[in-house]
């Protein structure tokens, strides 16, 4: 499974880089994709005080995924997966963060 990796998943996977670090990252390197925009615009204004979830739901987009609540939902409890140490979680948040069909 491929994915590409974005410094958003850095920081949500392992806490590198930084949120402010990761958030600066991704404004300067804006996808074209039209989902995207209204998180950018948000970053923009609200910085590192972003909650994760709102990085979560635009790694999701950029993804080309669907970043409802369930997503969401679903994402950040991988997450806490990986954070202990759970074998298999990595690999469950890449099939997240790798496009579908």
């Amino acid at each position: 499974m491929s994915m590409a990796f974005h410094s958003i998943d850095g920081y949500l996977l392992e806490g590198r880089p930084p949120k402010a670090e990761a958030i600066a990252d991704v404004l300067a390197d804006r996808s074209a994709v039209p989902a995207a925009a209204p998180f950018y615009r948000a970053l923009d204004i609200v910085g590192a005080r972003a909650a994760d979830e709102s990085l979560i739901a635009l790694r999701l987009v950029l993804a080309g995924r669907t970043a409802d609540d369930d997503a969401i939902r679903r994402v950040r409890a991988i997450l806490a997966q990986v954070r202990a140490g759970e074998a298999g979680a990595r690999a469950a948040y890449a099939a997240e963060m790798t496009p579908g069909p």
